[in-house]
């Protein structure tokens, strides 16, 4: 894929996960694939050529590191920012608060950063590290939501007549 269709791409994956965020969400506990879309942009970023820049190999994998970085870090800090209840059957719900737009805000601040440092160095990064940095943030928040809201869930036991 080119990188103008992995933006694209990219901004559809973020404004919907963003907007959704902001609705109540029940969390079941069907197995539900909550890695699955993290999995698919990791999926298109390694598939990608040029993931690191073949001129300065070492500043380009620092710079990866430090993308992934800044997505696990956003991507637990977006989880434990966001709100976790039952409702009165026991059903888990979540909900973002503005705090977790403030986690967004800040980990996009930092990868706008890095791309900064990666242009004063004379570093290529493409789209396939920005892929790499939102799939890993997304599957953190949701692996540390799934861990939270386990222990939330509760058991019912239906009493036995005897």
């Amino acid at each position: 894929m080119s990188g103008w269709l992995n933006i694209a791409v990219l901004i559809a994956v973020v404004a919907f996960v963003f907007a959704r965020q902001f609705t109540a969400q029940r969390i079941t506990s069907e197995g539900r694939k909550w890695w699955l879309m993290p999995a698919i942009l990791f999926f298109m970023a390694v598939r990608e050529p040029g993931i690191l820049d073949p001129a300065h190999r070492a500043a380009s994998v620092a710079l990866l590191i430090a993308t992934l970085l800044i997505g696990l870090a956003s991507g637990a800090a977006w989880a434990w920012t966001t709100r976790i209840w039952t409702d009165e059957s026991g059903a888990v719900w979540t909900k973002g608060t503005w705090a977790a737009a403030g986690v967004w805000l800040c980990g996009m601040v930092l990868r706008l950063g890095l791309m900064g440092v990666a242009v004063a160095l004379g570093v290529h990064q493409g789209s396939p590290a920005t892929l790499m940095s939102v799939a890993a943030m997304l599957l953190t928040r949701s692996g540390v939501t799934a861990w939270r809201a386990q222990g939330m869930q509760r058991t019912y036991r239906v009493p036995v007549a005897g």
